[in-house]
C-alpha cells in the first residue's frame, strides 16, 4: 500500500511551546519540533479519520536560531492585555517524512479503506500547499509546505555525530485512535544524530501520563465527515 510522504516545510517563525514555560503566560519554544506538531500538520495536508497519520523521521536543514519578542497577549480573567516574552525559533527549515495507516478503532469507515485512494489526494494537496493553512506551532507562525526528496540537499547539521534535546513532549493518545477512553501525554528523549530525529511511535514512548477520562469521537461518513467523495478531486 501506497502510504508515505516526504515534503519540505518551512517557514520565518516556529514556537513548539514547551508545556513548563506556560506558566505565567512566558512561551519558550522547543529546539525541534514535536511529533504532535508534525502530526497536525500531516493533518492540514490531508486527513480522515479512516486512516491516522505517524511521524517516522525529520531533517534539520537550517541552523537551529531563536528570537525572543515581547507580546501582548490577552488576559481573559480581567481583561485588556498583558505584557509576556515567547521565545521563537527563526527562519526553520525541514524535511518530514510520514506514512498514514488505517484506523482499526473505527470499524464503520472500512468502506473508505480504499488501497491508493487516499495517497494519491494525499499527494496532490501536497502539491497546492495542503488543505488547511500550516502553523508551525502556534496560529501566529505560517508555514509552508512542498513535495521533497528526504535527505536532498545539504543540512546544517549533516556532519554532527549527535546532539541531545533532553526530555520532550512527544504527542497526545487519543481514545479514537487508541481504543481507550482517556487522554494520555507522551514523552521521551530526543536525539539528533547527522541532523536527522527518528521519532518513536506513540505507543513506543519510554513515558505515558494520563490526563483526563474523554469519550471519543463518532464519525458518521456523510454527516461528520465527506464519505468517499473529495471536493474538487473526484467526480
Amino acid at each position: 500500500m501506497n502510504n508515505r510522504i516526504t515534503f519540505r516545510l518551512w517557514g520565518n517563525f516556529a514556537l513548539f511551546t514547551d508545556p513548563i514555560t506556560k506558566i505565567g503566560g512566558e512561551k519558550c519554544s522547543y529546539h525541534i519540533p514535536t511529533y504532535e506538531a508534525l502530526k497536525g500538520i500531516a493533518r492540514s495536508i490531508y486527513w480522515k479519520p479512516t486512516f491516522i497519520w505517524f511521524i517516522d523521521k525529520i531533517r534539520v536543514i537550517k541552523q537551529i536560531r531563536t528570537q525572543t519578542k515581547g507580546i501582548k497577549p490577552l488576559n481573559y480573567s480581567e481583561g485588556g492585555n498583558t505584557l509576556a516574552f515567547y521565545n521563537y525559533l527563526s527562519n526553520v527549515e525541514y524535511q518530514v517524512q510520514a506514512h498514514f495507516e488505517w484506523n482499526l478503532q473505527l470499524p464503520e469507515l472500512t468502506n473508505d479503506r480504499i488501497d491508493g485512494k487516499h495517497y494519491e489526494i494525499a499527494q496532490k494537496l501536497l502539491k497546492r500547499g495542503g488543505r488547511r493553512d500550516i502553523f508551525l506551532g502556534t496560529r501566529e507562525c505560517q508555514g509552508y509546505v512542498e513535495p521533497c526528496v528526504f535527505g536532498e540537499g545539504q543540512g546544517y547539521y549533516d556532519d554532527v555525530p549527535e546532539l541531545s534535546f533532553g526530555f520532550m513532549f512527544h504527542s497526545f493518545s487519543y481514545p479514537e485512535e487508541s481504543g481507550e477512553c482517556k487522554l494520555y501525554s507522551k514523552f521521551w528523549n530526543a536525539k539528533m544524530k547527522h541532523g536527522i530525529v527518528e521519532f518513536p511511535r506513540p505507543n513506543d514512548c519510554s513515558i505515558s501520563k494520563f490526563v483526563a477520562h474523554m469519550q471519543p469521537v463518532k464519525f458518521v461518513p456523510g454527516i461528520s465527515f465527506s464519505g468517499l467523495k473529495e471536493e474538487g478531486l473526484y467526480s
